[in-house]
Formats: C-alpha cells, sequence, structure tokens
C-alpha cells in the first residue's frame, strides 16, 4: 500500500512524556496509522532525519475571537507549531449580542485585550446575535483547528444591558445560565470570567462580573449539568479569600467538569491547595501557567512608552519610529529630556511600570525574559555612570524593546519552571492574538523548546519530552479534545517537524497588518522544517504552503 504522508526518520516526542524514540510516522485520510518502521511509500515524503516530531501544539489561552474572521492563517500561532488554539478567554468576547451593541463588546475587549478597535469594527463582519450565530460565522477553513468559548462579560452584557455593571437578579442568573447551556449545545468549548483587577472598560471600571457573587458563579456552572463536555476558565485574583475557593470548590464539584484558573507564583501554594481538595472530591482543577510571567514590552511604537512622560519627547513623537530613533541621539533633545518633569498616569501601577527604572529591563539579545540587575536600565546607567534616562534613551534609539514583569520578579524564572513542569499545572496564557501593542507571547511554544529546552544557563533546563507534553496531550485533554496532541495510531494527524538544534526566534517586531492599519507585535521563528494539520503540511520552513485544511472545533 501507499500512505498518503510518511515522515521518515525523526525522533518522535509524542506527547505523553515518554522518551523519544526514532521512528517513522504514516499519516492517512488526516489520522495516523503507524509509528515505528514503515516499509511503504509515501506519496508525500518529509525527511525528518536530525529533527524532532512532535505532536501540533495545542494552545488553550488566546483571543482570536475577532481575528477568525479575516486572518485563516491564525498568525502568528501558526508560525510556532501550534495546530489547534482555544479563544474566548478571560470573560471577553463577542457572542451573543444585542444588534447596535457591538461597540461596547468591542471597548471592553479593546480595553481589557489591547486588540486596536478599528481592526475590530473593519474586520469583523457582525450580523450575529446569538453564539450559535457566530459559531457559524466562523465555522469556516483555516490553517490549523480552532474553537471557542462563551464568555462571562458578553453574556452580561446580553441579559442585563446597562445594568451589567450591577449585581444579578435570579432572573438575570437564569437566563445567564440559559444562554451558557445554549452555547455549549452549540459547540462552545466552555465557559471563561474574568474577577481581575486589571481587567477594566475605557473609564477605569472592573469590567461585567468581575464581582459576580457566588449565587451567579453557581448558577452558571449548573449550565454544565449532563453535557460531559465543556471547560471553566477563571482569572481571579481571590484565591486567598475562603469564599472564592468555596464556590470554585463547589461549581467544580457540581459542574463535574474541568476547571482551571489563571496562576502566578504568588498563589501558586493556594491554588495548588485548592486543586488537592477538589481532586479528593472528585473533580478537577488545573492551575494554568504560562512561560513566561506576566510582562509586556514597552517600545516607541507600542502601546507603552516610557519617554511620553516628557514633554519634550512628546513634541517628536508623531514623527516616524527611524527619525525618533535618530532625534534621541541629539544632545541638545537629550539635555531637554533630562531637565523635563515628567507626567503621571492616573494609575500608580502604571506609573511604576513607567517610572521605576529598576524594574525596566532592556530585554536581552537571547530573548531570555529572565534578565539579570545588570539588564536593567538603572543597572545600565550605574554601571555606565550615566542618568538612568540616558539608559532609557540609549535603548530605545537601539531599538530594543524594554521588558517589565510584574510581580515581584526575583531575578530569574525558578519559580516559573518549578510550576510549568508540576503535575498539576497546565500550560496556558499564550494571549495569542491580544495585547497586540505589548507582548506577543504567542511565540511561547518556540521559547519554550529554544530556552527552556536548550539554551538556558541561569537555572536547569527542562527536558523537551517534558515541555512537549505540556503543549500537546495535557493542553488537548484539559479541553476534553482526546482525539489530539499525541503521536499514536488513530489519533489526529497534527504533527511538527522541528530542527531543534536550528530553532530560535525572531526579536518582536511592530507591524501594522491589521484591518484599519492596526499595530500589532509579531515574531518569526527559524527551525520549523515542516508543520501538519489534519494530514496535510500547512507549513514548510516558516512559509505557508497555500493548505486549509483546519475547522472550527465545536464540543460534544
Amino acid at each position: 500500500m501507499t500512505h498518503e504522508l510518511v515522515i521518515r526518520g525523526g525522533a518522535v516526542v509524542d506527547g505523553s512524556g515518554a522518551p523519544r524514540r526514532h521512528a517513522d510516522v504514516a499519516v492517512d485520510d488526516g489520522v495516523i496509522t503507524h509509528v515505528g518502521v514503515v516499509e511503504a511509500s509515501g506519496r508525500r515524503e518529509l525527511d525528518a532525519d536530525g529533527a524532532l516530531v512532535t505532536p501540533g501544539f495545542v494552545d488553550i489561552h488566546t483571543h482570536y475571537d475577532g481575528q477568525f474572521c479575516w486572518d485563516k492563517l491564525v498568525t502568528p500561532s501558526s508560525w510556532h507549531g501550534v495546530t489547534t488554539v482555544v479563544a474566548g478567554n478571560c470573560g471577553v468576547g463577542f457572542a451573543p449580542v444585542r444588534p447596535g451593541t457591538e461597540d461596547a463588546l468591542v471597548k471592553l475587549m479593546e480595553s481589557v485585550e489591547d486588540i486596536p478597535g478599528s481592526a475590530l469594527h473593519e474586520g469583523i463582519p457582525w450580523g450575529w446575535e446569538t453564539f450559535a450565530e457566530y459559531l457559524d460565522v466562523i465555522d469556516t477553513p483555516y490553517v490549523m483547528d480552532v474553537g471557542t468559548q462563551v464568555p462571562h462579560v458578553a453574556i452580561r452584557h446580553y441579559v442585563m444591558g446597562d445594568r451589567c455593571y450591577d449585581d444579578a437578579t435570579a432572573d438575570d442568573i437564569a437566563e445567564m445560565a440559559r444562554l451558557t447551556r445554549e452555547a455549549l449545545e452549540a459547540g462552545a468549548l466552555g465557559f471563561s470570567t474574568s474577577r481581575f483587577f486589571g481587567h477594566r472598560d475605557a473609564d477605569g471600571n472592573l469590567v461585567p462580573g468581575t464581582n459576580a457573587a457566588a449565587d451567579e458563579m453557581l448558577g452558571i456552572g449548573d449550565a454544565f449539568a449532563g453535557l460531559g463536555h465543556g471547560t471553566v476558565e477563571i482569572i481571579t485574583d481571590h484565591v486567598d479569600d475562603p469564599g472564592e475557593r468555596a464556590w470554585i470548590a463547589e461549581l467544580a464539584r457540581r459542574s463535574g467538569r474541568p476547571v482551571t484558573v489563571l496562576a502566578a507564583t504568588v498563589t501558586r501554594d493556594a491554588l495548588f491547595s485548592l486543586a488537592h481538595d477538589i481532586e479528593r472530591s472528585g473533580g478537577s482543577l488545573r492551575p494554568q501557567v504560562g512561560a513566561r510571567p506576566a510582562s509586556l514590552l514597552m517600545t516607541l511604537e507600542g502601546t507603552i512608552n516610557p519617554l511620553r512622560r516628557f514633554p519634550s519627547y512628546r513634541k517628536i513623537a508623531s514623527l516616524p519610529v527611524d527619525e525618533q530613533r535618530r532625534r534621541l541621539r541629539d544632545p541638545e533633545l537629550r539635555a531637554r529630556i533630562l531637565a523635563d518633569e515628567p507626567t503621571a498616569p492616573r494609575f500608580a501601577e502604571a506609573n511604576r511600570i513607567v517610572s521605576d527604572y529598576s524594574l525596566m529591563y532592556v530585554l536581552p539579545p537571547d530573548l531570555s525574559y529572565e534578565p539579570s540587575d545588570d539588564d536593567s536600565v538603572a543597572g545600565i546607567a550605574a554601571r555606565q555612570g550615566i542618568d538612568p534616562r540616558e539608559a532609557l534613551m540609549d535603548a530605545l534609539a537601539d531599538g530594543r524593546p524594554l521588558l517589565h514583569l510584574f510581580g515581584r520578579y526575583p531575578g530569574d524564572l525558578e519559580g516559573q519552571r518549578e510550576m510549568i513542569e508540576a503535575p498539576e499545572t497546565v500550560f496556558g496564557l499564550s494571549d495569542g492574538g491580544a495585547h497586540c501593542g505589548v507582548l506577543c507571547d504567542a511565540s511561547v511554544p518556540t521559547y519554550m523548546l529554544a530556552y527552556f529546552g536548550r539554551d538556558r544557563t541561569r537555572g536547569p533546563l527542562m527536558s523537551v519530552e517534558q515541555i512537549v507534553h505540556k503543549m500537546t496531550r495535557d493542553t488537548a485533554l484539559t479541553y476534553g479534545m482526546a482525539d489530539r496532541g499525541l503521536v499514536a495510531p488513530g489519533l489526529r494527524a497534527d504533527l511538527n517537524v522541528i530542527d531543534h538544534d536550528a530553532l530560535r526566534l525572531h526579536d518582536p517586531e511592530m507591524v501594522w497588518d491589521l484591518p484599519a492599519g492596526g499595530k500589532r507585535f509579531i515574531q518569526r521563528a527559524d527551525g520549523y522544517r515542516a508543520t501538519v494539520c489534519a494530514g496535510e503540511v500547512t507549513h514548510e520552513h516558516g512559509e505557508h504552503t497555500g493548505a486549509l485544511p483546519g475547522r472550527l472545533v465545536r464540543g460534544g
């Protein structure tokens, strides 16, 4: 017989966490049919000699809800070996929506996720009202498989209108539960909500549902009863609150569905304790952790530019970026900026981000996201005997992004590595498609394999087998997609062929390629020989082949 596709001679890292083994992989009808010695030929063959063969990566935390409408390549995730994404996270999205109120959801998405509103307005065709109708609109071919969740903010806005910032009534809760059930039956992969102080609308208000009472959350959780599918995603600041922990545990027990709560090193102990308590009662809670701590990049053209505090800089801020960089070398302008009285943002945290030079790191050339004190603007200034503002201007004139790490960065990412490796956690938080002007963490699959799996010197490496497991089978099962994430016969042929020695990230780059000329950071990669989705080669050496075998994944 002849197989449709054979990948020959690679080191198969199968996604289970087991040691790699040299094997061929045969594919027919979009499914893996054999892993081992494949004697028959393939109508198409890929040479994997010296390369890793892994499952396609399954990214469960993205915000491509609007981008699905105009970008069937789902970039930049598809450049980094991702073959399945889950959108609709953090409680924000675009359905259900009452006709005429679309702008409210756009503004909330723009404020929470830093996606240009002009791009969303121009790129989204709208026309739907229910979540099921939204799924029908995005049920088109893609370069990868896509799925999404029903967002709490949109449901609250649909049910409560202008009251969506207030407490919900019993009737409100019943209607929100009905809509959630309806969305799940239509194919939503889950439900998401935000209880995070940093998620605010354009007026500074906490987004709808942030302070929703336990009875509201449990009422919505009851919508999962008897369905047999769906995951609940929660972002919360209140893990240490016994009341918060109690309703999360009760929701997991009553719904019988997996719950994933976004985690940070400061919430680790509380979340792990809660996860163990829920597991003992027969439920499942997976703290969700990302490759990097919560962070942002500051650049001249980005959403956050620390030089905007200075009146003398603002006089040149409208010039082309290359001209701004040239002017930042001008001694006269530098002297004026050094003498300026800076303005302060209205929020204390925002002011700290743009003014504390000890917490402002020049992004290392190795893109480690693990800077030392010497990499900070304050450290560079002290070493060179100059004012920190001069070091700031030098870095931005050189075109290097400045990195701010939220929380209590201890000087390394050991806490992050330990959380990623912990069996309790699930890997996520790439935020693909979001935070367009401040980061590009959709590149984290490449970062994990290249940095944590090969290049790191500031602490232990992670095994490639463990990294691949956390980004494939483990994430797929958390969202009920048992047909993928493993290189094994009978499963979907979503695969990567990766030259691990050559794998590297490019620098983050700002481009203006969104609808209406909207800007976003992108990040390219080298080292991906091929990516395969449903048995079709979608990318070779970083270039799209033209194939669009991906589909909308509907839960249940």
